[in-house]
């Protein structure tokens, strides 16, 4: 990480993420603090060197151990869904990956908990947190669909993978009032939902169609 141009060049520089955020904005993103905050951070640091000019590109890209980097559209779209309402502060992702998300959610709220089941990929993704000073970042290696409980509740959980169905500790887990974004579905049968935690219920919202790898179970 030591070598790494966090300001890029090239097919990664800060001109290049300025074409990222114009194409946000054209796909309907609007939420201005999500926006400049992708427009600072350096996606091309959370990618394989030899895939750094592709970085800005709007499309999902493989991070290995079979799992991907979100493409920038459904990264920003996921945000603003998680800040609508009231901003939340204690916000749970279950999916650390390489850590472009957690990077993005940390400049925006007060304490982010983060949860992988690849030992790998959390390794990796803490390096790239203290490259960037991100020091609001709680992580922990387990299994996903566990969530954090000794750290609940929270005002926002994410999700950055598919389930089935909502695990029923993820619900658990949120607060009254709190937001959980989350794919959920079959491969190629996926819709991005937003539920919402009421007093007496949950209430739950689909949005558009998406792909993501699966949640899976257990620790890798």
């Amino acid at each position: 990480m030591e070598t790494i141009n966090l300001n890029g060049i090239g097919m990664t520089s800060q001109r290049t993420r300025e074409r990222m955020v114009a194409h946000l904005r054209k796909q309907g993103i609007t939420n201005e603090d999500v926006l400049a905050t992708m427009r600072i951070t350096p996606r091309h640091i959370f990618v394989d060197e030899a895939l750094a000019s592709r970085a800005y590109e709007n499309t999902a890209l493989p991070i290995g151990h079979n799992q991907t980097i979100s493409q920038p559209y459904i990264v920003a779209k996921m945000t603003s869904l998680l800040l609508g309402g009231d901003m939340p502060k204690k916000v749970l992702e279950v999916g650390t990956g390489c850590g472009y998300q957690t990077s993005v959610l940390s400049q925006l709220v007060e304490e982010v908990y983060s949860v992988e089941r690849i030992a790998a990929l959390l390794q990796q993704a803490k390096k790239r947190f203290r490259t960037l000073n991100l020091y609001n970042i709680k992580s922990i290696y387990s299994d996903g669909n566990w969530g954090w409980e000794s750290k609940a509740p929270y005002d926002a959980i994410i999700v950055t993978a598919a389930p089935q169905e909502v695990p029923k500790s993820l619900l658990n887990q949120l607060r009254v009032g709190g937001r959980l974004v989350i794919p959920v579905g079959h491969a190629n049968q996926q819709k991005l939902r937003l539920i919402i935690r009421r007093p007496d219920y949950f209430e739950g919202i689909d949005d558009e169609a998406v792909s993501f790898v699966p949640l899976l179970g257990g620790k890798s």
